[in-house]
């Protein structure tokens, strides 16, 4: 896999980690041994020109594996204790029967 894929998986995975609802959950994986707060713009899924040098950590084959590793067990943590919120959108909460509905939270 090229380094400009691997940063655009950062990238994502950064996005989607933020969204975790159990900010405990997210700040004690995540961010404990994860991307480091600040490593990359919020919200910014694009390749730029500086991204190569500045999560050149993250894009490294063992890093890069260990990190994606770390973003399965978040979301399954994530599934177990609210799952996800993003724009007053939110997963049903864990645990149910059918965790993969989506409705619009109150």
């Amino acid at each position: 896999m090229n380094q400009i894929t691997r940063i655009k998986m950062v990238k994502a995975m950064e996005f989607i980690a933020r969204q975790v609802n159990n900010e405990e959950t997210f700040m004690d994986l995540w961010l404990a041994e994860g991307v480091a707060d600040g490593d990359v713009r919020l919200g910014d899924l694009q390749v730029n020109e500086e991204d190569p040098d500045l999560l050149e950590y993250y894009t490294a084959d063992g890093p890069f594996a260990d990190l994606m590793g770390l973003f399965l067990r978040l979301m399954i943590e994530a599934e177990k204790d609210g799952g996800l919120y993003c724009d007053d959108v939110c997963s049903d909460e864990g645990g149910e029967d059918d965790a993969a509905a989506w409705d619009v939270c109150e």
